[in-house]
């Protein structure tokens, strides 16, 4: 099946949003950037809240939006999530669920148990909104959108207004979303721990256009895009643990490339998991390093060399099978390797995470 394929371009006095993009039919794409870079004007195009000047939109083949066609918001088939869970005071959870309901037509993709199951809420069902918590809001909220059985999910900074604990809370029941939906679902955010730890393709956004598009992993590592994970540029990837050591806590997962050494966190053989690898813990040598302490040493080979924020430093990208990993070294460790394009090359991962589940 075809994916999403979205091209708007709107020319308003203080604001113009000139993108075409072709996201995925499945799993989760983050548009990310600053406040400002045109992400909820991008959500709103596709939901049919915002009419560009020009502009063409198609969902799983369907026409939503070209010359000759405009359908209106209410036909679009599509669940909405606002920062601000809007739910219906007067009505139990239970009761928002089945308002949602009530809008279904057509083949259901997502029943109303399955809603109520991957968001963790069939204790709150006779509650009323204004006994949830911040957290639980946000997820009856998201609930009732999937309970409307949308072609698509649309969740604009839904964590925004949490506070981190409730973040957490909720994070988990997002990270379901990947495997359990066979929807796209389309995440706006501009915090990039979240879009590192949920996100499976992502969409950077500046000043009304897309930088650039593609899957997360690939884009992470791209030295010219200004994403950091936090206060570090690094890669995300996904792996399966294979081995556990119980004599030294640690377990073995394996991805495109090859095995790293965790730590083992309740882990257990066959499970699918996110790892964190961040730039500054990756260092590079020209021949394979011996009597070291560190664990993870792989063989890759020089994908791009760029210059880092601070004129002393470098950015390598590395490719180890399909997996890109960036290395931070100093200008002056680049040149006395001589580290050059297509080199082969080690790298020695001195610390490697587990994005929190």
């Amino acid at each position: 099946m075809t994916g999403i394929q979205a091209r708007f371009k709107i020319d308003w006095a203080k604001f113009k949003l000139d993108v075409d993009l072709h996201l995925p039919n499945q799993g989760i794409t983050a548009i990310f950037g600053h406040s400002g870079s045109g992400k909820t004007t991008l959500l709103r195009c596709i939901a049919g809240l915002e009419r560009s000047q020009t502009g063409h939109l198609t969902v799983s083949g369907e026409i939503w939006q070209s010359e000759q066609h405009w359908r209106p918001t209410h036909k679009r088939g599509l669940g909405y999530v606002f920062q601000e869970a809007s739910l219906f005071a007067h009505l139990t959870v239970m009761g928002n669920l089945l308002y949602g309901r009530q809008r279904i037509s057509g083949h259901e993709k997502i029943s109303l148990e399955q809603a109520v199951e991957l968001l963790g809420i069939a204790h709150l069902l006779d509650r009323k909104p204004e006994k949830l918590s911040g957290g639980e809001r946000s997820r009856v909220s998201i609930a009732r959108a999937l309970a409307a059985n949308p072609s698509i999910l649309l969740l604009d900074e839904p964590l925004a207004a949490l506070d981190y604990p409730r973040k957490q809370e909720i994070i988990p029941y997002l990270e379901r979303l990947h495997g359990e939906l066979h929807i796209p679902v389309l995440y706006v955010s501009h915090a990039a721990d979240e879009v590192a730890r949920l996100a499976d393709h992502l969409v950077v956004m500046d000043n009304g256009r897309a930088l650039s598009s593609g899957p997360l992993t690939e884009m992470l590592t791209r030295p010219d895009l200004p994403i950091r994970l936090g206060q570090d540029a690094g890669a995300v990837f996904e792996a399966i643990v294979a081995e556990i050591d119980d004599t030294w806590h640690m377990a073995r997962v394996e991805f495109t490339g090859g095995s790293l050494w965790v730590g083992n966190q309740r882990l257990s053989i066959g499970s699918k998991i996110r790892v964190q690898v961040l730039a500054k813990d990756v260092s590079l040598a020209t021949a394979l390093p011996s009597k070291t302490s560190i664990q993870n040493i792989l063989q890759g080979q020089v994908g791009s060399i760029a210059n880092d924020e601070h004129p002393s430093l470098a950015l390598v990208r590395v490719q180890i099978g399909n997996t890109m990993l960036l290395s931070r070294i100093t200008k002056k460790a680049l040149a006395s390797l001589n580290v050059t394009i297509h080199q082969k090359i080690w790298v020695q991962i001195k610390s490697v995470a587990l994005m929190e589940g």
